[in-house]
């Protein structure tokens, strides 16, 4: 137990140190490419930050694990926006642009409905996943030619990067190298103390898993939030919410067909519902104020406390 434990640490360690390297160069190569902060935060951040959970669920379907697989999914993204999002909030109010109200978080939407009813029935098929996987190729093509023809330029304060581009694609493969190592390291000791605490492996998906694997999002957004940088942070956080549904679960799915039965319902309504009330709190003077942070922070707590209530 302590060395599944230890090991468990360590890997989330890891995961933290390559989402970093990850997020650094692919964000030094698209600043070169003059692409503005919020479709930073939107695309190459985010799905930076959600390369974890790329990996670890990828490895968990691999494995036959398909609850480990799909509750770091709904899990991350519950945690995304009830933990990450309602910190970054009562850090620095966060100040939402007009296209997140209008096409971001509409899209983001979108998706986690579809993901809801695909999954009722605790199965994702091929044909579901290839459709998830042309969405997060078509949201990402338009962000970027949406950004060029309306978006602001590239913030020059983020440019302080290194210069040469091999220096980036280096900081990229061995990013994404630590993150393959780590991540079969976290699903095989996350998986060891389930069954030692008496835990299905959804729940070990749903909260350490999860939470684990979203601690990329959580440092990006949290230092940008308090360099006050709310495009990154907002982007980041609902960039990371459509990745993980579309790129995903799109991949997992198409790569073997996933069987979850231990996710109920309840778990896709919780994420349903966190994503829905984002949408009245940016609309309400098109930010997220300190308390509704609060909120957002307490909806995770009361769903925590369900989850685990047969446990604590």
């Amino acid at each position: 137990m302590i060395t599944s434990l230890t090991l468990l640490i360590l890997s989330l360690v890891a995961l933290y140190i390559g989402a970093g390297w990850l997020v650094q160069g692919s964000s030094a190569l698209a600043l070169k490419a003059k692409v503005s902060p919020l479709v930073i935060g939107l695309t190459i951040v985010a799905f930076g930050t959600s390369a974890p959970e790329l990996v670890v669920s990828l490895n968990a379907t691999l494995s036959g694990q398909g609850d480990i697989a799909i509750g770091n999914i709904v899990g991350s993204n519950i945690f995304n926006i009830g933990v990450i999002l309602g910190v970054s909030a009562t850090i620095c109010p966060l100040q939402v642009k007009k296209q997140l109200l209008r096409i971001d978080i509409p899209v983001m939407l979108a998706a986690t409905l579809l993901l809801t009813v695909l999954f009722w029935n605790g199965t994702l098929s091929r044909v579901e996943g290839f459709f998830f996987l042309a969405g997060i190729i078509v949201y990402t093509l338009f962000s970027l030619f949406y950004s060029r023809k309306h978006g602001e330029g590239p913030n020059l304060e983020l440019e302080e990067q290194p210069k040469h581009w091999a220096v980036d694609t280096l900081a990229i493969i061995g990013g994404l190298a630590v993150l393959v190592c780590a991540s079969r390291l976290l699903v095989d000791n996350a998986v060891s103390i389930a069954k030692e605490l008496g835990m299905s492996e959804a729940v070990i998906g749903l909260t350490i898993v999860a939470a684990g694997t979203s601690m990329p999002e959580l440092a990006t957004s949290i230092v940008a939030a308090y360099k006050r940088k709310t495009d990154i942070t907002i982007g980041n956080i609902v960039g990371s919410s459509l990745f993980n549904i579309l790129a995903i679960a799109g991949s997992c799915s198409l790569v073997h067909p996933i069987e979850a039965k231990n996710v109920n319902y309840i778990d896709l309504l919780v994420m349903l519902a966190i994503s829905v009330l984002l949408l009245p709190l940016v609309k309400s003077g098109q930010k997220i104020s300190r308390t509704e942070g609060f909120v957002l922070i307490l909806f995770y707590v009361i769903y925590i406390f369900w989850l685990l209530r047969d446990t604590i």
